[in-house]
């Protein structure tokens, strides 16, 4: 999930839905066998240990600080379609080849969350059915701007194309472990659309059914699986929209779609399949936003799991559980997030934010995470 500073509103019921979710999910899928880990260990093919997230930005070389920490394993890179393939068919992977190399260079893995929707290049959405909605979270909040509808073949057709070239260029890599699947998005890599009372009416209008957005994560799906055979492939948890297959409000629907696409994406990845849950905090007490946390510990030890904390601790650490002490903030968002199953198992990696990563008064919490993974 993109940096924000408040977290997303969310019914009571959706706790009582996950319960019900996690349930029929747990008999879909064989237990997987969990290796030992270490903090740094690139021997290791699953993905593991701490992750620094960095958000690119176009002007700016990536901050080498970020590769250096010896208590990270990984580095996720957050960058838009529209900053790598401006011109159709051209793009500039100058970026992503300065990634690999730093990552090759401080033995770490490579995670890249490439964000399509809002943020596809104009020539993408050429002949593509589009609509306009406000973005919801993150950099350029409450700006409206065209989104594709996620299962427009023109607009999917791109993006696929887009995927080739990359899996060409990078694939055969030995950093490049986790690709994020999107397409169908909106803001970021989670699987979120914008879903307030005035934007249903235009999904409405728009003639969004769950059987075509789930259909739409399908082919997403099937195209991931063939073009990155030799990486780990994320989903971040998010859910479909109140509306069902006829047409009308239907709270309960939200959490169908989720549970159809997750089924969907460890039926076609299997063992390939990660996870990923982007709203971590420190918080005690009932999670804010949609309630994730659990869910995803619960399947711990059977496929590969992950959290990305919401933000970073060091700007937000009211936020992040322990406002005016950022060490606290981020020290309880990594006992939240590391916290065993009852199979005693913990999740496979924990992203956390560059500015905690590089800061130096943050450097005994992150020890500390590190030996979590050992």
């Amino acid at each position: 999930m993109l940096m924000r500073c408040a977290p997303r509103s969310v019914r009571s019921a959706v706790s009582i839905a996950l319960v019900l979710t996690g349930a029929l999910l747990l008999s879909s899928i064989a237990a997987m066998t969990k290796t030992g880990q270490s903090w740094a260990s690139p021997d290791d093919s699953l993905p593991n240990g701490l992750v620094v997230v960095i958000e690119n930005k176009p002007d700016r070389p990536l901050d080498p600080r970020a590769f250096n920490n010896p208590f990270i394993s990984g580095v996720a890179l957050q960058i838009r379609w529209r900053d790598i393939e401006p011109v159709r068919g051209r793009p500039d992977w100058s970026k992503l080849d300065q990634l690999f190399a730093a990552a090759e260079a401080s033995n770490k893995w490579v995670q890249l969350l490439i964000f399509p929707g809002f943020f596809s290049p104009p020539w993408a959405l050429e002949g593509a059915k589009t609509e306009m909605f406000a973005i919801q979270y993150g950099p350029g909040k409450g700006a409206v701007e065209r989104l594709p509808m996620p299962w427009d073949k023109v607009y999917l057709a791109h993006w696929f194309a887009f995927l080739k070239q990359l899996s060409h260029r990078y694939g055969k890599s030995p950093a490049f472990r986790v690709v994020a699947a999107a397409g169908p998005t909106s803001v970021s890599a989670e699987f979120s659309l914008p879903g307030k009372p005035k934007a249903l009416k235009k999904w409405l209008k728009n003639s969004y059914t769950p059987r075509k957005y789930i259909g739409a994560w399908r082919k997403v799906f099937q195209v991931y699986a063939a073009e990155f055979p030799n990486q780990y492939v994320s989903l971040s948890m998010g859910s479909g929209l109140n509306i069902n297959n006829h047409g009308k409000i239907d709270a309960r629907e939200r959490m169908r779609t989720r549970r159809a696409i997750i089924h969907q994406a460890i039926d076609l990845l299997g063992r390939r399949f990660a996870l990923q849950y982007s709203n971590l905090d420190g918080n005690a007490g009932p999670e804010r936003g949609p309630r994730g946390v659990a869910f995803v510990i619960s399947y711990n030890g059977r496929i590969i799991t992950g959290f990305q904390l919401r933000t970073s601790c060091e700007r937000n650490s009211g936020n992040m559980g322990a406002r005016g002490d950022p060490l606290l903030a981020l020290k309880r968002s990594i006992n939240k997030g590391m916290r065993p199953n009852k199979a005693g198992q913990h999740v496979n990696y924990l992203e956390i934010y560059k500015p905690d990563v590089i800061a130096d008064e943050m450097q005994p919490v992150l020890r500390y995470g590190a030996s979590l993974f050992k």
